[in-house]
């Protein structure tokens, strides 16, 4: 049957859709409703996040229109949600143009969703609030866990966030299979829960429960946490039989100090130090912390390099150690503020440090002709750009003063910023013009920054958060290219020159 087409009635400016008579649909009005193929192409020009219902009928839509309606105040400022009435004469034309025939799908409806400006993809996840919400929040993220039939038996436990975790936490991704069959399994007899606790707003739960990295996993009983299971390795047959007795992890045996061990690298001490630079004409210094992985990693090509010294009969120098965590005057008097640090003394006198040597090849090569290291490539903030650096004590002044602000939250030594920040800084020269834009940064390793970042809901770098006169309005999730951070900032002064525009018409 043919669905009854709705009546257009026009005042001087201003058109409403009225539904056939007798049929009753209302309609939320943050759901923008399109007809026109002009009106549409503008939409997708001017709002960078939109996923549009196509029906082939009012009716079909009904049951969408109810949901869409719900996801549309949740994504209200980061989504658009449009709907095109193919069953209505003057969209018509409009699905044709854009190829869309929902008649061919068994519900009536088609979503599709189109990101800055084109078509992105049909929307095939579950069609529910969370996971729409989820979705628009984050279009090229990953399903939610309780999209995958193979988790229904998991309890999870709702975190009303985007599920960022997925992305990037390989153990989670490789744990979740046997996490789901062990569920499955033990249903009925034990409760597995999951939540995601990624968000800054979760800081107090994961002080409590001690989370400090993912997967974090917690036994409870009776409602008391007891302790945590800490084989992320297990399958569901494991955490079955542990689950038979639950005990606590046992206490791992401490590692040993590096100096304990047999090696013929020098280890110095607060105690001893001066006196062992000023006996060694030419000694090459690594400040190490226990727990540095990048240590680690370097200690063997260290260690063979001092082998290698050792036994030369015209060694160039001698390799030495310094644990900083322990030796706190020594890191204190020469400034160590990251590990490794590798310094060279000629002579008893400091005399340059060396970030580039990692390798026993580099390390003995470079003894063997002593030089100045290249000079490190100066701080962003050093650099003459059109980005504005901010810092705690003058964050929110500064931010009053422009109508769009695009904060970029970093840390030096991130490689995700460091991807992001000549794009950023390009699309700062962009809009250097215009007195009402700014592009700006905060550095959140330093200290001065540290409670700033945090109450500005930063959980991981980067970060890009959007203020409007220094009001926070979202998190800027888009595209981390020069086209992405540009788009988003056009598209606001778009939606300006509009309201300028109607208010002089309505003048």
């Amino acid at each position: 049957a043919q669905s009854q087409p709705w009546m257009r009635t026009c005042s001087a400016r201003h058109c409403a859709f009225l539904p056939p008579f007798g049929y009753s649909l209302k309609v939320s009005p943050l759901i923008e409703k399109i007809s026109d193929h002009k009106d549409f192409k503008k939409l997708l020009r001017t709002r960078n996040n939109v996923l549009a219902l196509y029906s082939k009928s009012a009716a079909a839509a009904e049951s969408s229109l109810r949901l869409l309606s719900s996801v549309a105040q949740e994504v209200k400022g980061r989504g658009t949600i449009s709907w095109i009435d193919c069953g209505d004469t003057e969209s018509r034309k409009l699905c044709k143009k854009m190829k869309v025939d929902p008649n061919s799908k068994e519900e009536g409806v088609e979503l599709l969703h189109y990101k800055d400006g084109a078509f992105h993809t049909e929307y095939n996840r579950a069609v529910t609030l969370k996971s729409m919400v989820a979705f628009l929040k984050d279009p090229e993220g990953a399903p939610l866990w309780e999209e995958d039939p193979e988790a229904k038996d998991i309890v999870h436990i709702d975190s009303e966030k985007v599920r960022q975790l997925e992305k990037w936490c390989g153990v989670c991704k490789r744990m979740m299979p046997s996490y789901q069959q062990a569920a499955t399994e033990l249903k009925g007899k034990y409760v597995l829960a999951g939540m995601n606790v990624y968000a800054a707003e979760f800081e107090r739960i994961k002080e409590e429960y001690n989370v400090r990295g993912y997967p974090t996993i917690c036994y409870f009983e009776k409602g008391k946490f007891l302790f945590h299971f800490e084989n992320y390795g297990a399958t569901a047959a494991d955490i079955a039989e542990w689950l038979k007795n639950p005990q606590a992890p046992q206490p791992q045996a401490p590692e040993t100090p590096w100096a304990d061990e047999e090696n013929v690298v020098y280890h110095l001490t607060d105690e001893d130090f001066d006196k062992f630079i000023k006996d060694h004409s030419s000694v090459l210094v690594m400040f190490h912390a226990p727990w540095c992985g990048h240590c680690k990693k370097m200690k063997p090509e260290y260690e063979k390099a001092a082998e290698f010294l050792h036994a030369a009969s015209d060694s160039p120098g001698v390799l030495a150690a310094v644990d900083a965590t322990v030796n706190k005057a020594l890191a204190e008097r020469y400034h160590i503020s990251g590990f490794p640090t590798l310094k060279y003394f000629k002579d008893g006198e400091e005399k340059y440090t060396l970030p580039h040597l990692r390798t026993k090849k580099k390390i003995i090569d470079w003894l063997q002709n002593p030089e100045a290291p290249p000079p490190p490539e100066p701080a962003w903030e050093e650099k003459q750009t059109s980005v504005i650096h901010l810092a705690g004590e003058d964050f929110r002044e500064s931010l009053k003063k422009k109508k769009h602000t695009l904060v970029m939250f970093y840390a030096p030594w991130c490689p995700h910023c460091k991807n992001a920040i000549p794009h950023f800084t390009t699309a700062a020269e962009v809009f250097k013009e215009d007195r009402k834009i700014a592009y700006a940064a905060v550095d959140c390793a330093k200290e001065q920054n540290h409670d700033l970042c945090k109450q500005e809901g930063v959980d991981g770098y980067p970060t890009f958060n959007y203020y409007n006169y220094g009001k926070f309005v979202e998190k800027y999730t888009g595209e981390r290219g020069e086209s992405g951070f540009t788009t988003f900032m056009r598209t606001l002064r778009e939606r300006d020159h509009e309201r300028v525009g109607k208010k002089k018409d309505e003048l």
